[in-house]
């Protein structure tokens, strides 16, 4: 397992301006950026074990994430 931070700007970094715009913009865009980022800390804290989770657990968190971002690139690939 990584424990490396997956976070967007490293992930959409052509996409950081759009992000930014976008979170100014549109308040459920805002959320989700919001919510990847609290879940994707929640991640890297259980993979780097600072704390403990069980492995079902860290594995719903990761597929929350990944949902997360694909709702993400969903509105990154819809043209301003």
């Amino acid at each position: 397992m990584s424990n490396t931070p997956h976070e967007l700007a490293e992930e959409f970094p052509q996409h950081v301006e759009r992000m930014h715009q976008l979170k100014t913009e549109d308040a459920h865009f805002a959320k989700l950026f919001d919510e990847y980022h609290e879940v994707n800390r929640a991640v890297h804290r259980a993979e780097s074990r600072v704390e403990v989770i069980d492995e079902s657990a860290e594995e719903t968190l990761r597929r929350r994430r990944m949902a997360i971002k694909d709702q993400i690139f969903g509105y990154l690939a819809t043209p301003a």
